[in-house]
Protein backbone atom coordinates (compact mmCIF):
# COMPACT_ATOMS: atom_id res chain seq x y z
CA UNK A 1 0.00 0.00 0.00
CA UNK A 2 2.88 2.72 0.73
CA UNK A 3 5.51 0.79 -1.57
CA UNK A 4 5.52 4.53 -3.51
CA UNK A 5 6.14 6.46 -0.41
CA UNK A 6 9.60 6.63 1.32
CA UNK A 7 10.26 6.88 5.05
CA UNK A 8 10.07 10.83 5.03
CA UNK A 9 6.83 10.93 3.74
CA UNK A 10 5.14 8.19 5.48
CA UNK A 11 6.73 10.32 9.05
CA UNK A 12 5.25 13.78 7.69
CA UNK A 13 1.53 11.94 6.79
CA UNK A 14 2.00 10.78 10.24
CA UNK A 15 2.66 14.40 12.00
CA UNK A 16 -0.33 15.63 9.63
CA UNK A 17 -2.72 12.94 11.04
CA UNK A 18 -1.22 13.81 14.59
CA UNK A 19 -1.71 18.03 13.87
CA UNK A 20 -5.36 16.99 12.14
CA UNK A 21 -6.84 14.89 14.58
CA UNK A 22 -4.76 15.87 18.24
CA UNK A 23 -5.50 13.85 20.90
CA UNK A 24 -8.13 12.10 18.92
CA UNK A 25 -5.55 9.90 16.30
CA UNK A 26 -5.64 6.64 18.48
CA UNK A 27 -9.31 6.15 18.39
CA UNK A 28 -9.47 7.56 14.83
CA UNK A 29 -7.21 4.90 14.19
CA UNK A 30 -8.51 2.14 16.09
CA UNK A 31 -12.23 2.97 14.44
CA UNK A 32 -10.48 2.58 11.10
CA UNK A 33 -8.73 -0.63 12.15
CA UNK A 34 -11.81 -2.13 13.38
CA UNK A 35 -13.78 -1.21 9.75
CA UNK A 36 -10.93 -2.92 8.02
CA UNK A 37 -11.44 -6.14 10.15
CA UNK A 38 -15.61 -5.59 9.60
CA UNK A 39 -14.84 -4.94 5.74
CA UNK A 40 -12.43 -8.58 5.71
CA UNK A 41 -14.63 -10.79 7.86
CA UNK A 42 -17.68 -9.78 5.41
CA UNK A 43 -16.03 -10.43 2.40
CA UNK A 44 -14.58 -13.72 4.01
CA UNK A 45 -18.81 -14.45 5.13
CA UNK A 46 -19.64 -13.72 1.45
CA UNK A 47 -17.54 -15.97 0.00
CA UNK A 48 -18.26 -19.00 2.29
CA UNK A 49 -21.92 -18.78 1.41
CA UNK A 50 -20.82 -18.53 -2.24
CA UNK A 51 -18.94 -21.49 -1.72
CA UNK A 52 -21.95 -23.23 0.28
CA UNK A 53 -24.41 -22.40 -2.10
CA UNK A 54 -22.25 -23.36 -5.58
CA UNK A 55 -21.05 -26.67 -3.16
CA UNK A 56 -17.74 -25.43 -4.48
CA UNK A 57 -14.64 -23.97 -3.19
CA UNK A 58 -14.99 -20.18 -4.43
CA UNK A 59 -11.54 -17.79 -3.12
CA UNK A 60 -12.08 -14.10 -3.25
CA UNK A 61 -9.77 -13.77 -6.11
CA UNK A 62 -12.01 -16.09 -8.15
CA UNK A 63 -15.19 -13.38 -7.61
CA UNK A 64 -13.80 -11.67 -10.47
CA UNK A 65 -16.35 -12.42 -13.93
CA UNK A 66 -13.89 -14.24 -15.99
CA UNK A 67 -12.35 -15.75 -13.05
CA UNK A 68 -15.53 -17.10 -11.85
CA UNK A 69 -17.22 -18.02 -15.43
CA UNK A 70 -13.67 -19.38 -16.73
CA UNK A 71 -13.36 -21.75 -13.54
CA UNK A 72 -16.84 -22.75 -12.35
CA UNK A 73 -19.30 -22.65 -15.42
CA UNK A 74 -16.62 -23.44 -18.69
CA UNK A 75 -15.09 -26.91 -18.98
CA UNK A 76 -11.95 -26.90 -20.79
CA UNK A 77 -13.39 -28.18 -23.88
CA UNK A 78 -16.09 -25.95 -24.03
CA UNK A 79 -13.50 -22.45 -23.59
CA UNK A 80 -11.79 -23.87 -26.62
CA UNK A 81 -14.68 -24.42 -28.29
CA UNK A 82 -16.06 -20.51 -27.99
CA UNK A 83 -11.96 -19.30 -28.23
CA UNK A 84 -11.44 -21.34 -31.13
CA UNK A 85 -13.71 -19.12 -34.32
CA UNK A 86 -12.08 -15.68 -32.43
CA UNK A 87 -8.85 -18.02 -32.60
CA UNK A 88 -8.73 -18.30 -36.19
CA UNK A 89 -10.48 -14.60 -37.02
CA UNK A 90 -7.46 -13.21 -35.38
CA UNK A 91 -4.96 -14.90 -37.42
CA UNK A 92 -6.58 -14.46 -40.71
CA UNK A 93 -6.65 -10.20 -39.62
CA UNK A 94 -2.92 -11.21 -38.42
CA UNK A 95 -2.11 -12.20 -42.10
CA UNK A 96 -3.75 -9.81 -44.12
CA UNK A 97 -2.36 -7.25 -42.32
CA UNK A 98 1.47 -8.74 -42.52
CA UNK A 99 0.16 -8.92 -46.55
CA UNK A 100 -0.67 -5.00 -45.97
CA UNK A 101 2.95 -4.24 -44.86
CA UNK A 102 4.63 -5.76 -46.98
CA UNK A 103 2.79 -4.32 -50.06
CA UNK A 104 3.57 -0.70 -48.48
CA UNK A 105 7.16 -1.41 -47.52
CA UNK A 106 7.58 -2.47 -51.25
CA UNK A 107 6.36 0.70 -52.50
CA UNK A 108 7.88 2.77 -50.35
CA UNK A 109 11.14 0.99 -51.33
CA UNK A 110 10.22 1.65 -55.12
CA UNK A 111 10.04 5.30 -54.04
CA UNK A 112 12.97 5.64 -52.14
CA UNK A 113 15.56 6.28 -54.48
CA UNK A 114 17.97 6.05 -52.14
CA UNK A 115 17.36 2.52 -51.58
CA UNK A 116 16.72 1.45 -55.19
CA UNK A 117 20.02 3.18 -56.11
CA UNK A 118 18.88 4.82 -59.40
CA UNK A 119 18.61 8.80 -58.41
CA UNK A 120 17.95 9.34 -62.29
CA UNK A 121 14.34 7.94 -62.59
CA UNK A 122 13.58 10.02 -59.12
CA UNK A 123 11.34 12.76 -59.27
CA UNK A 124 13.70 15.95 -58.50
CA UNK A 125 13.18 17.20 -54.65
CA UNK A 126 12.77 20.54 -54.00
CA UNK A 127 14.28 22.22 -51.38
CA UNK A 128 12.88 23.44 -48.82
CA UNK A 129 11.88 27.19 -48.75
CA UNK A 130 13.94 29.30 -45.79
CA UNK A 131 11.04 30.42 -43.42
CA UNK A 132 9.78 34.17 -44.45
CA UNK A 133 10.74 36.99 -41.87
CA UNK A 134 8.51 40.05 -41.56
CA UNK A 135 9.28 43.27 -39.56
CA UNK A 136 6.37 43.29 -37.28
CA UNK A 137 6.86 46.84 -36.24
CA UNK A 138 6.24 47.92 -40.17
CA UNK A 139 2.45 47.05 -40.05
Amino acid sequence: MFENLNWWEIGALLMLALLIFGERLPKVIGDGLKMLRGLRNMAQGATADLSRELGTDIQLEDLHPKAFIRKHLLSEEDEQALRKPLQTLFDDVKQDLNGVKTELNDVASAVDFRKSGTPETAAPVEAPRPAQRYDLDAT
